[in-house]
């Protein structure tokens, strides 16, 4: 009975021993539950990274977008990057956003140089469940989950063509139209509703050859300006469609000395067009923010990154009431500023 006792014990410390090592997890053991545990755990306060691409880098407009994007980033707890190729180049475009796509960003606002030339890569995004978005300029309106606009486009295209009449003081003249680039989806928006809107409101309007491109290069706008002022001596109207373009206009008007015979409008940054405003060579530039539109841009798409979408009326801080499309994707900021030699000292961007 005793050895019976004594084995019984024996056996019931056995278990208890071998019940006790299944229970306790090696270090090794440990380290690896923690670690699942970390990945399937739901990220907390994740800083997503956005990326914002304009059209190029190093020219005044896109500098000031710039400045509003990253400020949005640093008032909202984000990661911008803000990069873009250094010419206007589609292909440039490509290449970055494949790059961009790897290092596994949350989302991409581009301006497209060539709307259709991104389409493939944008495509190759969303598929990797980045958040795809334009600003500035359309993409392609079945790939983005947002689109941020500066303006309502049909109204700033007539805008331009009421501002060239008003500045030649007729509607009988001869003009002409400098571009940035000719594939530029939101340019050849604003030109198409202006030509449009000119061909009932001023029949008598008359352009001399078609849109001229100057690749949003002041330079060339210069050259481009000199070369129409030579060939159409009875040109009465130069309408500047990208920010470069109505300051290199304005510089041939200006050398040429023909700030009473020839009569300049279009998009532009005050500080920019101010010298020009002031001496007549330059007549009107009309614009929106540029860094509100960075800063907005940025904001929404932290707002949705986050489950919230736009609404019409909106409030953004910093930018002001918004417009939303019938679409609920497409949004437009706000009415452009027209800078005069009588206001532009009032501005500074």
């Amino acid at each position: 009975m005793k050895k019976f006792i004594a084995l019984l014990l024996s056996m019931l410390l056995l278990v208890s021993l071998l019940a006790g090592c299944g229970s306790k997890p090696s270090q090794d053991q440990q380290k690896q539950q923690q670690g699942q545990q970390q990945q399937t755990a739901p990220a907390k306060d994740k800083k997503y990274k956005i990326v914002v691409m304009p059209k190029l880098v190093g020219i005044p407009y896109f500098n000031a977008s710039e400045q509003g994007a990253k400020k949005a980033g640093q008032d909202l707890g984000v990661e911008v990057i803000y990069t873009g190729p250094t010419k206007a180049d589609a292909a440039e475009q490509v290449k970055m956003i494949e790059d961009l796509i790897t290092q596994g960003v949350d989302a991409i606002a581009v301006a497209p140089n060539d709307p259709a030339a991104l389409t493939p890569v944008l495509k190759k995004a969303k598929e990797k469940g980045i958040l795809v978005a334009d600003w500035d300029t359309p993409a392609d309106k079945s790939l983005v989950d947002l689109s941020v606009h500066q303006i309502d486009d049909k109204q700033y295209g007539e805008h331009i063509w009421d501002l060239l009449v008003k500045s030649m003081g007729t509607d009988s003249a001869e003009y002409a139209i400098i571009t940035g680039g000719l594939s530029a989806a939101n340019l050849n928006t604003w030109i198409n509703y202006g030509l449009e809107y000119a061909k009932t409101k001023y029949p008598n309007l008359k352009l001399v050859t078609d849109k001229v491109p100057s690749d949003e290069k002041q330079q060339l706008a210069y050259q481009k300006a000199l070369e129409l002022i030579k060939a159409y001596p009875n040109l009465k109207g130069i309408i500047g469609i990208s920010t470069p373009a109505p300051i290199g206009a304005a510089q041939a008007v200006q050398e040429k000395g023909l700030q009473d015979n020839v009569s300049v409008v279009g998009t532009g940054l005050p500080n920019d067009s101010k010298t020009y405003l002031k001496d007549g060579s330059l007549d009107v530039a009309t614009l929106w923010d540029p860094a509100k539109l960075g800063y907005l841009t940025v904001a929404l798409i932290k707002d949705m990154l986050d489950g919230k979408k736009p609404a019409d009326g909106q409030e953004v801080p910093n930018v002001g009431k918004i417009q939303v499309q019938s679409d609920g994707k497409t949004v437009i900021m706000g009415p452009p500023t027209d800078f005069t030699k009588d206001n532009v000292d009032q501005y500074n961007f």
